[in-house]
């Protein structure tokens, strides 16, 4: 289990009061105005991050490692096959949950871009990866329940090169939601679904409970990273598989404060899975299927593998 902060915990503890559905336009229109170019400002950033060179556009590859030696290349009698890069780049050797790489002579290939043969390969994990870059081409450990797999990027990907945009909802005031906020004490653990058929467990200080159209609903935010200063969010509705992307959208949403948190639906975005078959997504958990729709935020990418 993740373990979280007094610090943080301290904060949510002291903010379980009350709260409601606001508007934030107090009449004059400024206040929606100033709504209407935060979310367009923070669409632009999403876009920019996501069409980055090494963004989720630019997948091209997971491959999960066996223990012991692989070769890995582009050449089919390769262990490990990429779909780009040269034909032999050297072999992968995973031991004891500890992978390394010994790089071919003529690969021409760099380890966190200096010349070496060998190093080992330090996964995600940790703040900074082992990043092998070859040509266009990267990629590094990921560890996802205690199996390591190679995550492969290229600049070059065709879903990069050809990326269709984003199709969104009109943004709309009545779904930024001020909502009543509950404190765990004890905070809970949430046991979350993935599209690897795994499950991440992640820390649960409290529920968010707000009403639309008269009707009460229930969310519950976890803390994705200890120190993290915002509370991530993993939700479905009854627009997913129709409008918008079929295993949920992923929103983030500021700390909360004096027993209220904000959830502004308006930011919910599709998960890397939505644009790529590379990524490993965590899934909606039963606690956060809303029984309505929820007309708000990105719709299904035009380009979807599925």
């Amino acid at each position: 289990m993740i373990e979280v902060s007094a610090l943080v915990l301290a904060g949510l503890m002291a903010s379980s009061v009350q709260a409601t559905n606001v508007s934030i336009d107090d009449g004059s229109g400024a206040a929606a105005v100033d709504h209407t170019t935060e979310i367009k400002a923070w669409r632009e950033k999403r876009v920019e991050r996501l069409k980055a060179p090494t963004g989720w556009l630019s997948l091209v590859g997971l491959h999960w490692l066996k223990d012991g030696e692989q070769t890995v290349g582009s050449a089919k009698g390769n262990d490990v096959v990429l779909n780009v890069g040269p034909a032999r780049l050297g072999t992968v050797t995973l031991k004891d949950g500890n992978a390394s790489i010994a790089l071919d002579a003529k690969a021409g290939a760099k380890i966190d871009g200096a010349d070496k043969a060998n190093a080992p390969l330090v996964d995600d994990r940790q703040e900074k990866p082992t990043t092998v870059s070859f040509g266009t081409a990267n990629f590094y450990v990921i560890d996802r329940d205690g199996k390591k797999a190679l995550r492969v990027k290229d600049s070059e990907a065709d879903t990069r090169k050809n990326f269709l945009g984003i199709d969104y909802y009109d943004i709309a005031a009545k779904w930024r939601i001020e909502a009543k906020w509950e404190a765990f004490d004890p905070p809970r653990t949430l046991e979350v679904p993935t599209v690897l058929g795994t499950v991440e467990k992640y820390p649960v200080p409290g529920k968010a409970t707000f009403e639309i159209d008269g009707k009460k609903y229930e969310i519950t935010p976890v803390i994705e990273v200890p120190g993290d200063k915002e509370l991530f969010i993993i939700f479905a509705d009854r627009t997913s598989g129709k409008e918008t992307y079929g295993a949920g959208r992923f929103l983030y949403a500021p700390m909360p404060a004096d027993g209220k948190i904000v959830l502004d639906f308006n930011k919910a975005y599709n998960p890397p899975c939505a644009f790529t078959p590379y990524a490993t997504c965590p899934l909606a958990p039963p606690e956060n299927k809303l029984n309505l729709p929820v007309t708000a935020g990105e719709k299904k990418y035009r380009g979807s593998h599925h």
